[in-house]
């Protein structure tokens, strides 16, 4: 039988082709259509995974109708910057997730991404949730350490290894106590009692221990003398007994005057994870800052201040035993080169994230709001707005500006149990109990109000209103005695958070 030849010829702005099978008869047929189907997932839209799962989470899968090799990637999703995904389809997350500090975009440990998969023609999108869910010990307590101590102001550790930790007494003792055991060391850490001023919210209201302590044993005290004026004292302890503090060594190395009133003092004092020393000072009392010091960049007063003790740049001056940070904002001109940040009220009681570096602050509020300020690691020169703001408020008719910055979060006065009025700064929890990690705990020293706020939601330009506080007071009722007048918080060197009751009572938050 012959062959017979079709002659097609395209036929212009058609889907159709005019063919010839070289007998003049025209025959028309259909083009040849892609054939090319996609690609259809088959592994699930919903995964689960424990915290701080590292590697593969889940293994994207599908499958092609006409078996041509496929690649995955991320084409979406509100938490698509949290994973990473292998051509082969391995999900992971980019930092291993922690439960109690979750970074996805609602904050509910549900996170949400989309995984593309193409075959080199075809695609298809798979919206995926991965929720992660809680491990580890979740159990907590809180226990009575002790009882007895006169007006305790603050805890620190003792960084040997012991567990042990100093309590800062208002008249001016320094004692050891052994929270296992609840025992108080009958010999003092450091006695300067008779040369301070005790009266009001005077006092020895700080300690912190030199980065090197071990080998130094210096030791800084935040005090007031008997005339008011704010001391920064360093002294040592006795040679080959880093328990007890020679109190002859007694070295002022900054002073600022403090005129007129006993309040507002601050009193918090600190080694940053720089190695310079961090000061917290009141504004000098009053109502409403009536001498201008939080606005006023060459006053001490109403500020946070930041030296280096290490190096004197001072020497003619024998109350300046310090140099000035680099960093600084007026290292240069412009004002007190002690100063690191300014407007301020009060603030007492701040901490540094021993994770982050970041620098959470209480600042005690006047009339009618106390504030919770946020100092992100690195950053210089804020202005947390007193006198002119109290809180997100005019205070005085203050102007809003964008050069103050607004607190992180924030309560209003009242008897409340999202109420105060006297914050106790506290601190980011790193401790052992799993439930507890990446929450911000701070008081109120008037309500006995104690609450946590995870640091995901403390972000710089926002605050945090008080609806959004977890309420810890029943939670964190003690095995035995009341919490009623919280002066500070502390940690050891484990982490564990404890509670200084300023009727003499010390407690400890520690796994059940």
């Amino acid at each position: 039988m012959p062959i017979r030849r079709i002659l097609c010829a395209p036929i212009a702005f058609a889907a159709l082709a005019s063919c010839s099978d070289g007998g003049g008869a025209n025959q028309i047929i259909d083009p040849p259509i892609n054939s090319n189907r996609p690609p259809t997932f088959t592994s699930a839209a919903t995964a689960s995974v424990p915290e701080n799962t590292s590697g593969t989470v889940y293994m994207a899968a599908a499958s092609d109708p006409d078996g041509n090799a496929l690649t995955y990637s991320l084409s979406g999703g509100a938490d698509r910057a949290a994973f990473a995904i292998t051509s082969a389809g391995a999900l992971s997350f980019v930092t291993s997730p922690d439960f109690e500090n979750p970074t996805d975009a609602d904050g509910n440990n549900v996170y949400l991404v989309q995984i593309n998969v193409s075959d080199g023609t075809a695609n298809a999108t798979l919206d995926l949730s991965v929720t992660v869910t809680n491990v580890g010990n979740d159990n907590f307590r809180v226990r009575r350490v002790a009882t007895g101590f006169a007006s305790p102001l603050y805890l620190t550790a003792i960084p040997d290894g012991s567990g042990r930790v100093l309590v800062v007494e208002k008249a001016g003792l320094v004692r050891i106590l052994n929270p296992s055991t609840g025992a108080v060391a009958a010999t003092p850490f450091l006695d300067i009692t008779g040369t301070i001023a005790t009266d009001s919210e005077r006092g020895l209201l700080g300690l912190a221990l030199a980065p090197d302590f071990a080998t130094s044993g210096t030791v800084y005290a935040y005090a007031t003398n008997t005339a008011g004026t704010i001391e920064i004292r360093r002294f040592t302890t006795f040679a080959g007994n880093r328990d007890r503090v020679d109190a002859s060594t007694s070295d002022v190395i900054l002073s600022i005057p403090h005129p007129g009133q006993s309040n507002h003092n601050g009193g918090w004092i600190e080694f940053g994870p720089d190695g310079n020393l961090y000061l917290g000072v009141g504004d000098g009392g009053g109502g409403g800052d009536p001498n201008g010091n939080g606005q006023n960049p060459n006053a001490l007063l109403g500020k946070m201040l930041r030296i280096d003790p290490s190096r004197d740049s001072f020497p003619a001056d024998p109350v300046r035993d310090y140099a000035i940070p680099t960093g600084n904002p007026y290292a240069v001109s412009g004002g007190a080169p002690e100063v690191w940040m300014t407007g301020m009220r009060n603030p007492f009681r701040s901490s540094f994230d021993r994770t982050t570096g970041n620098l959470y602050i209480g600042d005690v509020g006047q009339d009618s709001i106390e504030e919770v300020d946020l100092v992100p690691a690195g950053v210089n020169g804020l202005n947390f707005g007193w006198n002119l703001r109290e809180g997100t408020e005019p205070f005085a008719a203050g102007p809003s500006s964008a050069t103050l910055t607004p607190p992180v979060a924030e309560y209003g006065h009242g008897s409340g149990a999202l109420q105060g009025n006297s914050i106790t700064g506290g601190y980011v929890y790193r401790g052992p109990v799993e439930a507890l990690r990446g929450q911000y705990f701070f008081g109120d020293f008037v309500s006995a109000n104690i609450w946590s706020v995870p640091i995901t939601r403390l972000v710089q330009g926002q605050t945090l209103a008080a609806s959004q506080f977890t309420q810890r007071r029943t939670s964190f009722a003690p095995n035995i005695g009341t919490i009623s007048n919280i002066s500070s918080f502390g940690q050891d060197q484990t982490g564990n958070l404890y509670i200084v009751d300023y009727d003499g009572e010390i407690f400890v938050i520690e796994p059940a």
